[in-house]
């Protein structure tokens, strides 16, 4: 799966704030419209349940998500045998009336909906797993939901495939984009586009 139609949430020259790529089929979005979800499988049919947990976002989204590319990981602080993960990452638009918290509770019911039940152990291999990354520059610090997400600068499965459609996007709190914060990750091998 490519970025859908190769639409990319880019710095707009010359200011401070990130925007959506112009392309021919709409205007500049401004970033702070848009909350990026990292997806995740290491169970079941992986592809399968990612497409249809990305359906289930779609419809929620106020405009067409942008996706990321498949790619298939080793899993991270996961008990040992853990399968190898299957990651993506897509950006939505919140209707209105969203909120942070009301979003992660739409990605909790979906990951339920899906097959994920109740964690048992840390980490422990799942069919889906639903993160909120960002939700556009807001902040929060609450005991059920930190924003930005407070790893994301530091994994590869994440800084990957969001680099794909938001390479220029800066975290809340960060110095560097996206893209820059990959960079800056050491080499790793176990990481491939699918």
């Amino acid at each position: 799966m490519k970025a859908t139609g190769g639409r990319k949430i880019e710095a707009a020259k010359g200011q401070g704030s990130k925007r959506q790529k112009s392309d021919s089929r709409g205007p500049k979005s401004n970033v702070k419209r848009w909350a990026f979800i990292a997806l995740g499988a290491n169970l079941g049919d992986r592809k399968r349940t990612m497409l249809e947990a990305i359906k289930h976002l779609e419809k929620i989204s106020a405009e067409h998500l942008l996706r990321s590319s498949f790619w298939e990981t080793a899993p991270v602080d996961c008990p040992p045998g853990s399968p190898p993960f299957l990651n993506a990452v897509v950006a939505l638009a919140p209707r209105p009336q969203e909120t942070p918290q009301s979003l992660l509770a739409k990605l909790q019911a979906l990951e339920k909906a899906l097959g994920r039940n109740p964690k048992t152990i840390l980490n422990e291999p799942r069919p889906l797993d639903l993160d909120l990354i960002a939700f556009g520059d807001k902040t929060c610090a609450g005991n059920t939901l930190r924003l930005p997400h407070p790893r994301a600068h530091l994994r590869r499965f994440v800084l990957q495939p969001m680099s794909e459609i938001a390479p220029d996007f800066l975290l809340t709190g960060q110095s560097k984009t996206v893209s820059q914060l990959l960079r800056a990750l050491p080499p790793d091998d176990s990481i491939g586009k699918i």
